[in-house]
């Protein structure tokens, strides 16, 4: 499918921000939506009529091809305020690229990369006051596209939207997370859906959710679909293990999201001299680590959560628990954030003004 954009982005401002009326250090991210959002329509073979507009509803077709054949794909980023208070994104052109492989799994037009992060600029610098500034907060960014065809019919739309729309958040978990390892439901499989951001992985995600939750646990820890022994994801997030001084994450086969914080903690960890090594990873592996005292630390990482500490993985009847202690986490996590805010230098080129 050939996208063509060669238009400005026009902008039309709100009259008056919402701003003031939410506590940007006290928010769920999900909750409050800021005043604006960014749209641009593809029709007859190009993307046209890029704009920022007030935040509105959307009319749709009740034949809108998305909501009957799952042509829907999105993205997650994050944007944080600079020491200047310039606002800042995290390795946009990343997330411009994984938009267009999930795009391209799906049947969907590529989007221009071009396009794509000068727009998320523009818009993170309009909606800049509603940039939470305590640590560990962000405005949370969701890119996403979907077919707004109205047909019916099994084939590849024809008319897609590409919207940016954005929540303030705080941290996602404020504690370390227990894990529920799945041993019915089963994420993705090679060959699927797994490896882009499809929203139907996430609806498929809900209910194996919602039951591990009602056992007392934080999360889904994803094996493979097969044997139910090679770990995968952690509900929405890439997992690394600290075993024995090395560190390993699953590898990405085919049916693992390929995430932007993951191989960002690549990089920090093997700047800071650890081995990362990405294989697959047997529970049983990471079972006999816990009972030989090799097992150190593991966290989860995504954009949402940032880095999330593991407590215990329920497996079956057993219970594998990890050290109080999580020296690497936290400096992972505390260098990550500081980078984003430039408390700290940022030797890797992630971070991108949004001026």
């Amino acid at each position: 499918m050939e996208t063509i954009m060669t238009q400005e982005i026009k902008t039309i401002k709100v009259t008056q921000s919402r701003v003031s009326e939410v506590n940007l250090e006290n928010i769920t991210m999900g909750t409050n939506f800021t005043d604006h959002m960014f749209i641009c329509d593809y029709e007859n073979g190009e993307w046209n009529n890029p704009r920022i507009e007030p935040l509105a509803l959307i009319p749709t077709h009740p034949a809108a091809m998305a909501l009957h054949y799952g042509q829907a794909i999105f993205e997650g980023m994050k944007a944080t305020l600079g020491k200047d208070g310039t606002p800042l994104l995290f390795r946009p052109e990343e997330n411009a690229k994984r938009m267009n492989f999930s795009a391209d799994r799906m049947g969907m037009p590529s989007f221009p990369e071009d396009l794509f992060v000068e727009a998320l600029k523009k818009f993170t610098a309009l909606e800049k006051n509603w940039i939470p500034k305590s640590t560990g907060s962000a405005l949370y960014l969701r890119p996403f596209m979907y077919a707004d065809e109205a047909f019916i019919g099994m084939r590849a739309a024809t008319s897609f939207k590409f919207i940016v729309m954005a929540s303030p958040a705080g941290p996602f978990f404020s504690r370390k997370i227990k894990l529920f390892a799945e041993k019915k439901y089963v994420r993705a499989v090679n060959g699927g859906t797994g490896e882009a951001k499809a929203a139907g992985n996430y609806a498929a995600a809900i209910r194996p959710t919602e039951y591990a939750k009602a056992k007392g646990y934080d999360q889904v820890l994803w094996l493979d679909a097969q044997d139910f022994e090679y770990i995968q994801e952690v509900g929405t997030m890439n997992i690394f293990f600290k075993i024995d001084g090395k560190f390993i994450t699953p590898s990405l086969t085919g049916s693992i999201l390929s995430g932007i914080t993951r191989m960002s903690v690549i990089d920090l960890l093997r700047s800071k001299g650890f081995e990362v090594t990405e294989r697959p990873i047997a529970i049983s592996e990471i079972i006999e680590a816990s009972k030989n005292g090799t097992l150190e630390e593991a966290f989860g990482t995504g954009t949402a959560v940032g880095i999330a500490m593991v407590e215990e993985i329920g497996n079956n009847d057993l219970s594998i628990k990890f050290p109080a202690e999580n020296p690497v986490s936290v400096m992972v996590n505390d260098t990550l954030n500081a980078i984003k805010v430039q408390d700290i230098k940022d030797e890797f080129g992630w971070i991108v003004e949004a001026k």
